[in-house]
């Protein structure tokens, strides 16, 4: 066999490995083009709109797929008693731990906007279901497969354990060289759905709507979105 061939055969192989690991890693955690994009875009609305909803929403965008569900592992670390509720200075504190330039005044018709039975206190639920950017029912449907082919045990979390087996870790880089083990790569898929200031490698159903969320402002296409997570995800 000649050198030449041996050699595109080598580069074929090394292509197949990077395009499985970009489909079982890349795509499934957005892409940064997409990212730049939606974040561009979102600055730009950010400039004109006076929503106090839509101004938050656009400064969560402008962080990327992760901004909105940032936010929400923020208030979520908040809510000692589990009530799933906020009040005033749970909401502003959140906003503030966040980093959300927003003026008190804002922050309070917001809030208001949200406290329907003026009990001083707004469904955390409620709020990220608003806050989240609207998506087809065709896209949340293949987000929620996505979760289910993973979600293996069926008990709404997807932790490690739940990877083993359907995310194959041998096709990642630093696995192939000895610098990973699997459970590492493992963890750092998980990381990539989780908050960069909470990382519990475990990732709830709400957390990878939230994610995805994010993901999909940036694509107008419900067609290539679609395609996007089937692929990703061998659906």
């Amino acid at each position: 066999m000649c050198l030449c061939f041996r050699h595109q055969i080598a580069l074929y192989a090394c292509k197949s490995v990077m395009q499985i690991d970009y489909l079982t890693a890349g795509i499934m955690a957005g892409t940064s083009r997409h990212d730049r994009e939606m974040a561009v875009n979102a600055k730009k609305q950010l400039a004109v709109c006076t929503d106090p909803v839509d101004r938050l929403r656009m400064q969560c965008l402008a962080r990327g797929s992760s901004g909105i569900k940032g936010l929400g592992r923020t208030f979520r670390i908040m809510d000692d008693d589990n009530n799933r509720t906020l009040d005033v200075k749970e909401f502003m504190k959140g906003l503030n731990d966040y980093g959300v330039l927003i003026d008190k005044d804002e922050a309070m018709t917001m809030f208001q906007s949200f406290d329907r039975d003026n009990s001083g206190l707004i469904d955390f639920d409620e709020f990220l279901l608003t806050l989240r950017p609207p998506m087809s029912n065709a896209r949340k449907e293949v987000i929620m497969q996505a979760f289910r082919k993973l979600d293996k045990t069926g008990d709404g979390v997807i932790t490690i354990e739940d990877l083993s087996g359907v995310y194959n870790a041998k096709y990642h880089p630093k696995y192939q060289n000895g610098e990973w083990t699997e459970e590492q790569v493992f963890r750092k898929f998980l990381d990539s759905f989780d908050s960069p200031y909470d990382k519990d490698g475990k990732v709830t159903m709400e957390e990878f709507l939230n994610y995805y969320c994010g993901v999909s402002a940036s694509i107008d296409s419900d067609v290539y979105f679609i395609l996007m997570m089937k692929n990703a995800w061998k659906l």
